[in-house]
């Protein structure tokens, strides 16, 4: 057998778009679920192996004539070959809900063949599919599940995400910090790039914290309630803390990063920036502002944001600030500081940037 990773598929809601009755019998019902085309052909250049694993309730049987199902499943197959895809088995169970066979999903009868095979990379092999019995049957047999969104089953996520999470393999994290003060969700994928989705209670340090994001080119959402009618300081602190967390965390071990990065202008004011993902919390700032507050972030606060980001992330950050518009500092720190930390975080390989062989 072919070595390498499988990507079990569902057929109808996965691969085609479930139709009202829940039964494709017709070549009239066939149509392609969205981005499916372009996600497998990405997949299967990154090596996966495609079988097929569907419940066709009753196939064979008056209810489902197998000559409706073959001219509906022969039309699809013919589809996907045309755009170069093709799947390595095509397994179906006939039985129906209320009498399951062992090969009915959830169950795993219909692939424990596969078990015995010891060439198949089971720990970058998945599950797709749009229900719950999908991923179930990812769980029963020991795989990731992707399930995808769709008007029938709700929830879920797009081929396009599948197909990232699986090539790429992206450094993500996703980091929940509750205190007294303050309960901040905070999620980062330093290898895709999306508008970010900040909510703190502060507008404009939600402005700020975007162009961390926006200028990191990493996906960066953060949700905080914070006590603000207390003041700013917890939110502004502990935002920092769990943004440095989630990013310390993505990075994982650190293999392949650039490590270092550098500077911004911003207008009349310039940020002078200089990083080091090197493990060690280190900050040096250098600059002074007029305004106590800019928007209804205190200026206090922003040297202490970023002393707090490289607590949180064991980052050496040197950050020097000089112009006459506090606004126009104060944005020109964030993304100076978003632009190096974009450089640094950013792969180039797979050796670890350090002759200690450790960050």
């Amino acid at each position: 057998m072919t070595s390498g990773p499988i990507l079990f598929l569902d057929r109808d809601g996965t691969l085609i778009a479930e139709p009202d009755d829940f039964q494709v019998d017709s070549i009239e019902k066939v149509r392609l679920v969205d981005g499916v085309i372009p996600a497998l052909l990405r997949l299967r250049d990154a090596g996966y192996a495609f079988v097929m694993v569907t419940n066709q309730d009753g196939l064979g049987t008056d209810v489902f004539p197998e000559a409706d199902f073959e001219r509906a499943q022969n039309f699809m197959l013919a589809l996907f070959e045309s755009q170069g895809i093709r799947f390595r088995d095509i397994l179906v169970d006939r039985s129906f809900a209320s009498a399951p066979l062992p090969t009915r999903k959830p169950g795993i009868g219909m692939v424990s063949h596969y078990l015995k095979d010891r060439n198949i990379d089971w720990a970058r092999s998945a599950m797709v599919g749009d229900r719950d019995t999908d991923m179930a049957f990812a769980e029963n047999l020991g795989i990731r599940g992707f399930k995808l969104a769709s008007p029938a089953f709700g929830g879920g996520i797009t081929w396009e995400a599948v197909a990232h999470a699986l090539v790429d393999a992206p450094r993500t994290a996703t980091l929940e910090r509750t205190t007294r003060e303050t309960r901040i969700r905070v999620d980062v994928d330093l290898d895709r790039a999306a508008p970010p989705v900040i909510r703190t209670g502060l507008g404009f340090f939600d402005h700020m914290l975007q162009q961390l994001g926006a200028h990191g080119g990493f996906a960066l959402q953060v949700d905080c309630e914070g006590d603000l009618y207390v003041d700013e300081h917890h939110t502004v602190e502990d935002c920092a803390l769990a943004i440095g967390a989630a990013l310390r965390e993505a990075l994982g071990d650190k293999r392949g990063i650039t490590r270092y990065g550098f500077l911004l202008p911003m207008d009349e004011s310039l940020a002078t920036v200089a990083i080091d993902l090197s493990g060690r919390s280190v900050f040096e700032f250098s600059g002074a502002f007029d305004r106590p507050v800019v928007g209804d972030l205190p200026t206090e606060l922003v040297p202490h944001f970023f002393r707090s980001l490289c607590d949180g992330l064991g980052m050496t950050l040197n950050l020097k600030i000089e112009g006459r518009n506090d606004h126009h500092k104060v944005e020109a720190c964030f993304k100076g500081v978003a632009r190096a930390l974009g450089t640094a975080v950013r792969r180039e390989g797979r050796d670890l940037p350090s002759t200690k062989g450790v960050l």
